[in-house]
Parts: structure tokens; sequence; C-alpha cells
């Protein structure tokens, strides 16, 4: 990001933990483990996110999935101070109580 008073960077793990306390938020939602779970974006004062979430078993899935869009696109937006083009999940895992 780059203004007249200069420019701050934002590094992929602060970016990471942004995105991961704002998924710990949604009841029921979690990453999920394994290789790839967060893809951050930040371009021209945009950005755009892709996740693979685990849900708990018996949630409903569209409701989990909206409301990690939702808390995603509002921290990075609030905290990064950028335009969220799009925040893309995929359930991939159902967690057992």
């Amino acid at each position: 990001m780059q203004d007249d008073a200069g420019s701050v960077r934002l590094s992929e793990v602060a970016l990471t933990e942004i995105v991961r306390r704002a998924v710990a938020s949604v009841d029921g939602a979690r990453l999920r483990k394994g290789r790839r779970r967060i893809g951050v974006e930040l371009q021209e004062g945009r950005a755009r996110a892709e996740l693979q979430l685990a849900v708990a078993y018996g949630r409903v899935l569209p409701e989990v999935a909206g409301a990690v869009q939702a808390r995603v696109a509002d921290a990075l937006a609030g905290m990064c101070d950028v335009e969220v083009e799009a925040v893309d999940v995929t359930v991939e895992e159902l967690d057992r109580a």
C-alpha cells in the first residue's frame, strides 16, 4: 500500500494471522489442516482470499461459510484498509464432535 506519506508492506505471516483469527471467531469453523489452507493476495488496494475450511458436523454449511466470508472480509477491510473483492471458501472437512 502506498500513498504520499510512503508505503506500508504487510507480510504473508501478518495477513495469514488476520485471516486465521477471523475464521476462529466463527463458531463451528476452523482452517483445514494440511498443505494449503490460506491464500491471500493484496494488490493495488484490493484483497482476495481463498480458504479451505473444516466445519463442525451438523452445522448448516452455507451459513458457516457465509459467516466466515463476512468476518474475513471485515477483518481485511478494517485492518488493512483495502477493498475486498472476494473471499472464496471451500468446505473440505467435517469435524465430528
